[in-house]
């Protein structure tokens, strides 16, 4: 797709709700690493590295749906990490450095589908501006 700009209110709810939930998991896993570890069967200091990335993703997931209009690359960088994130859930537990626990692996599941339908959202959002750009 050959588009400069994008924008749409369904993009930005969609980066909205990927914000807040990004956010929200960001604090919690940040601030609940150490009692959440052995309950997960993961790494409490794995946890807390990942709440701390996600708060910035999220502060940026808020910025760009703070925007009327905005270039696709942004979008699609979150889109890409996103996808990220599913793939690395994947490979923590099936062969991670841990062993999940199966609250763990309900968990990561659970964080990994979430994902998934953001970053589906996500570019189904980018191929809304896309359409609404051209029209």
């Amino acid at each position: 797709m050959n588009v400069k700009n994008v924008s749409g209110t369904f993009l930005r709810r969609a980066l909205l709700l990927d914000g807040v939930a990004s956010g929200a998991m960001g604090v919690l896993m940040a601030a609940a690493a150490g009692p959440m570890g052995p309950l997960l069967g993961l790494e409490p200091a794995l946890l807390r590295a990942a709440g701390l990335g996600l708060i910035p993703f999220a502060l940026l997931l808020g910025y760009l749906a703070s925007r009327a209009h905005l270039s696709a690359w942004p979008v699609w960088f979150v889109v890409a990490v996103n996808a990220l994130w599913v793939v690395d859930s994947v490979l923590l537990m099936t062969h991670g450095p841990t062993a999940p626990t199966g609250l763990g692996m309900a968990f990561v599941t659970a964080q990994a589908l979430a994902v998934a339908l953001f970053a589906a959202l996500e570019y189904a959002g980018l191929r809304r501006g896309a359409t609404a750009a051209m029209a």
